[in-house]
Formats: structure tokens, sequence, C-alpha cells
């Protein structure tokens, strides 16, 4: 199913064969509204997955619930093949353990489509602040690393600066630093363009190409088909909280066997 890039990154007591996110068989409502029917979704290591559909369709839902930012009803969730431990069922249903949580969070950086920057602190003290606070890591080591993640995306001359400061561009760019700093296992990305007008939005897709280049693993939901084709080992198109179709960017976006794909790609590509 999957190509496998010839350079993932590597993480320590990392099992290579092993997903580092699976959902199988995920259901989300929220009251009446099942927006996850029964999603299964497998990350590896080293891979970008995409996932593509109508606004609606329950892509940003199933990124969040991956990093248990979003409760799911049923289903099961695995980090590293490590499975989330729950307690009580349905809408009742709670993860058994936050250090659990917490430590799968932790390796799960998200970015989001708003970047959620502090608007108190400079861009480096935003970089550094999870790693110090959460991790415990000292100043001093996480302050280099910092300065280095926020040169690795072009930005590194705006250390002393406040985000208001800054470009959104610039500013999505900063929240990407910020996730690398975490050392996560992966990078999650929610619409990381959606909001940056189309010059700015090039400087954040080149950022995002770089980081699939070195073979990081990623789950990206976009609206932008262009970059998931482009950087993409795997497309999954979700219609109505369920997978319509899924397979590499060259099948999903030349061969289209869903006619629902194929309108979604009509209808997208157009604009």
């Amino acid at each position: 199913m999957f190509t496998k890039r010839s350079n993932p990154v590597q993480t320590p007591q990392s099992d290579p064969a092993t997903p580092v996110i699976e959902i199988r068989d995920l259901h989300k409502s929220y009251g009446s509204l099942e927006v996850l029917k029964g999603v299964s979704l497998s990350a590896p290591r080293g891979h970008v997955i995409s996932l593509i559909g109508s606004s609606g369709s329950g892509k940003s839902t199933l990124l969040r619930c991956a990093n248990l930012l979003e409760l799911s009803q049923s289903g099961d969730v695995f980090f590293e093949g490590e499975a989330v431990s729950w307690k009580g069922s349905g809408l009742a249903r709670r993860p058994a353990s936050a250090k659990q949580v917490m430590r799968i969070r932790t390796n799960l950086s998200m970015v989001f489509q708003q970047f959620n920057l502090w608007a108190h602190m400079t861009i480096l003290e935003n970089v550094m602040e999870a790693p110090v606070s959460v991790l415990g890591r000292a100043r001093s080591d996480v302050e280099a690393a910092a300065r280095g993640y926020l040169d690795r995306v072009g930005i590194g001359d705006k250390c002393d600066m406040y985000p208001a400061q800054l470009s959104g561009g610039q500013q999505q760019r900063a929240a990407i630093a910020r996730a690398l700093c975490m050392e996560p296992r992966a990078l999650l990305f929610d619409e990381p363009t959606s909001a940056l007008d189309p010059e700015l939005e090039q400087e954040v897709i080149k950022v995002i190409k770089s980081l699939a280049d070195e073979g990081r693993t990623m789950l990206i939901v976009t609206h932008d088909m262009k970059m998931a084709a482009d950087i993409s080992d795997h497309v999954v198109f979700l219609h109505q909280g369920l997978i319509e179709e899924q397979g590499p960017p060259d099948a999903l976006f030349g061969t289209p066997a869903s006619e629902r794909l194929k309108g979604f790609l009509g209808t997208t590509m157009a604009h």
C-alpha cells in the first residue's frame, strides 16, 4: 500500500515497522451528529499522509482524535503500537490514564490553522515554552535547539520579535518551529495554510515540503491538492465521516475511482 521513504527520521526506541499512529474503526459523535462513522487509518514511520475532503467530512475531527484532543465514542487509537486505554463507554468514554495521554500528546506535535502563538512572548520564548515547562528540559539546551529550528524554517532573525510584528506566513513558520522543538515522533497539521494569502501560503508549503523530504512522519489535513499530490505517500479522501477512497497520490489525483472523489477534485481544482 505504501512506498517507503528512503530516509525516515528515526526516533529513540522506535521500531521502524510499527506505525506511529494507527486508528481502527473510530466513531465520533457530537450529540446526535455522527462525524466519524468507523474510520481506520495508519501512519507508518517516515510517511506523509494527507487527509482531503469537503468541509464537514470529518478530516479535522479525525486529526484531533489521533492527538486525543477530541475523545471518540468507540474504536481504538494506537501510538507506536501502544493502545490508548479507555474507561467507560459511548459518550462517557474517557482515557484511563492522564499520564498516557500527556506522553502521547507531547510526542504528536500539532500545528493549527490559527497559529496559536502567545502574544505576550517573543517568538523565541514561544518556541521554548513547551519543552521547558512541559518536558522539563534545561532552558539553555532548549534555547540552542529553538534557535536552530527557527533558522530551519527561515526566521532565525525574528527571535526577539513578538507575533504581532510578523506576517501570517512567518507566524505559521514559528508555529512549525515550536512543534519541531518538542522533538515529536510525528507532526500533525490541521489546514496549516488556509488562513494565509497565496504568497504567504507558499512560504509555509516550502517548509512543509522540506520536512517531508527529511522523512518526517506527518499527518496533514489540507485543502491544497497540489501540496497533497507533491508530498504525500498516501492520500485519504473522507466523505461524510467515512473513507470514500485512499491510495497513492498518483492514483487518487490521476485516476480517481469514486464519483464523489471525481466531483470533489473537479470542484477543488477549478479553484
